[in-house]
C-alpha cells in the first residue's frame, strides 16, 4: 500500500493555488465533480512523484494530508482501529472515484485511505 496523493487543505485557495503554480509550475485545475475541489498535477506523468489536491477549510487550522491506496478499506478501518488509531471522518463515497476516510494514527497523525471504486456513489 502507497501514498498515491496529498491535499491542502487551506483558508484561501485562490492565494495558495497562484504560489504553488507561480513557484513551482503546478498546475491546479477545478475539479468537475460535486464538490468544491481543485486537482494538483506536480509534474510530468513519467517522472517520479505524486499529484494532489486542494480544498477548503473554514475554521480549522491549514493542514497537509497523504492519502493511502488500500484493496479493502473495510478491512483496514478494522485493522487501524485494532492497533490504536482512530478513523476521524468516516468512509464516505468520492463520486466516479472510490471510497475514502481519514484516520489518526497513535500519535495523532492524520491520513486518509482510499479504495478505488469508479461505481462509488
Amino acid at each position: 500500500m502507497r501514498v498515491v496523493h496529498f491535499e491542502l487543505n487551506v483558508r484561501n485557495v485562490e492565494k495558495t493555488k497562484e504560489f504553488y503554480e507561480k513557484v513551482f509550475k503546478w498546475k491546479i485545475e477545478k475539479w468537475e465533480g460535486p464538490m468544491e475541489y481543485w486537482l494538483i498535477m506536480t509534474g510530468d506523468e513519467k517522472d517520479p512523484g505524486i499529484d494532489g489536491g486542494l480544498g477548503r477549510v473554514d475554521s480549522e487550522s491549514p493542514s497537509i494530508v497523504n492519502t493511502i491506496d488500500v484493496k479493502n478499506i473495510d478491512e483496514v478501518i478494522k485493522e487501524i482501529e485494532t492497533r490504536g488509531g482512530k478513523i476521524v471522518n468516516p468512509k464516505h463515497a468520492v463520486p466516479g472515484v472510490g471510497w475514502l476516510a481519514y484516520f489518526k494514527d497513535p500519535e495523532g497523525l492524520l491520513f486518509g485511505i482510499m479504495q478505488a471504486d469508479p461505481n462509488a456513489s
